[in-house]
């Protein structure tokens, strides 16, 4: 019987058959599953709900949370845009060195993170031409606060112009990395959308402008969501540039990874198991509300 095609085995044989082919196939990826559930556990087994009301009390990590949801939102939504542009050209067109911005595109992503913040740290500290890109920044941004109407803000008149070790530098950091994935989330999608009805809305008048943006860019809605996601969640576990390029300085230029890090320096493990269980839920919430808004986008 063993040796028949799988057409001639009886019904029960089959199904026999298939229970134990799922059967090897969930054990096999369920282990994943499995050590991901008892990492969980194992924290929220080592904390308990004074540990939260402690961390979420400080001042400090409540200033950490706050600088955490709007550079993660900021660097994903920065990511998209420069992931939708990119992801486009590289899908759609082939262009001399397509294969170097190619590669270019991939480095931040097998490239060690405390790599990559070196680099930006040295990127803006190395003298061209006599200046350094800091100092460049510095001024341009001293010559717009002198020209400032005088109904502006005195806060935005005498505003520090700072990138590195400031929150700029938070921002930059998480979106140096980001942008890489939601560029290839990105190409993807442009990869599965049909170029015929775009081509054909330009035999009909559209320029390639309008083609992109009315026929392909709606198509891309669920595509330009996932990229959206993928950067934030990227974000937000981001540690490595930002310890480098940013420091992790209190109240300044903590973010919620850098917290963790900075509670573990003191001894506080209570505390950064706390804080890495919040930036847990705040990944899940995230994630569960933009793929439940993405299904209803493709329904």
């Amino acid at each position: 019987m063993a040796s028949l095609p799988p057409q001639s085995l009886p019904q029960f044989s089959r199904r026999r058959r298939d229970v134990a082919f799922f059967a090897v196939l969930g054990t096999i990826g369920g282990c994943y599953v499995l050590l991901m559930v008892l990492l969980l556990v194992a924290n929220a087994a080592y904390t308990a709900p004074d540990h939260f009301i402690e961390v979420l009390n400080k001042p400090e990590i409540r200033y950490a949370l706050k600088l955490t949801l709007v550079s993660c939102t900021i660097a994903a939504v920065f990511s998209l845009w420069i992931g939708t542009a990119l992801g486009y050209l590289l899908s759609r067109f082939r262009f001399r060195g397509k294969w170097i911005v190619d590669t270019l595109v991939d480095v931040p992503i097998v490239l060690p993170p405390l790599v990559l913040g070196l680099s930006l740290l040295i990127l803006f500290h190395l003298p061209i031409g006599g200046h350094r890109l800091e100092d460049l920044i510095q001024e341009g941004g001293r010559w717009v606060q002198d020209r400032l109407p005088s109904w502006a803000p005195d806060a935005l008149r005498t505003a520090q112009i700072r990138i590195t070790y400031g929150v700029p530098a938070v921002i930059l950091a998480q979106f140096s990395v980001a942008c890489a994935f939601a560029i290839r989330t990105m190409r993807v999608t442009f990869d599965q959308i049909n170029p015929r009805a775009e081509q054909v809305a330009r035999t009909l008048g559209c320029s390639r402008g309008q083609a992109f943006t009315r026929i392909t860019l709606p198509q891309a809605s669920r595509g330009m969501l996932s990229a959206f996601t993928v950067a934030w969640a990227r974000s937000l576990g981001e540690f490595g540039p930002i310890l480098v390029f940013a420091g992790a300085t209190r109240m300044r230029t903590e973010v919620l990874s850098t917290t963790v890090f900075l509670e573990l320096s003191v001894g506080n493990l209570e505390a950064s198991v706390a804080v890495s269980l919040l930036m847990v839920a705040m990944a899940f919430l995230v994630l569960g509300v933009l793929r439940l808004v993405g299904g209803e986008l493709g329904r």
